[in-house]
């Protein structure tokens, strides 16, 4: 499984981005796809995550009201997207995107979220 995660940039202080994470090399319904971030200097946490089938979603409370995640399981698209409205500093991180099934879990090469104020 292959993970390709783009969208990062340089935004100012309540600006939004729109992260975009392509899966290939599997079967991408079977997958829980997650979001994490790693702030210079701190440990990487989890973000957002959205279960395979039924889409549940995840936040984790700093982000919630702010970020949006959704999946897009058509056959040639296969890609998962994290919505960021209103960033603020914080924000600032390496976002990673992974997908688990299981005993199995897979990450991306990150895409960097620079928020300047």
């Amino acid at each position: 499984v292959q993970l390709q995660a783009s969208g990062g940039g340089l935004v100012q202080t309540g600006g939004s981005l729109r992260l975009s994470c392509v899966v290939s090399g599997s079967t991408f319904d079977d997958y829980g796809i997650g979001w994490f971030r790693q702030a210079p200097g701190k440990e990487r946490e989890g973000v957002s995550c959205i279960s395979p089938g039924d889409g549940i979603t995840y936040y984790v409370d700093s982000v919630k009201g702010r970020f949006t995640i959704s999946r897009d399981n058509a056959k040639n698209k296969s890609t998962v997207y994290l919505q960021l409205n209103s960033l603020q500093s914080e924000d600032t991180a390496v976002y990673y995107c992974n997908a688990a099934l299981i005993s199995e879990t897979y990450w991306g090469q990150g895409t960097l979220v620079t928020v300047s104020s």
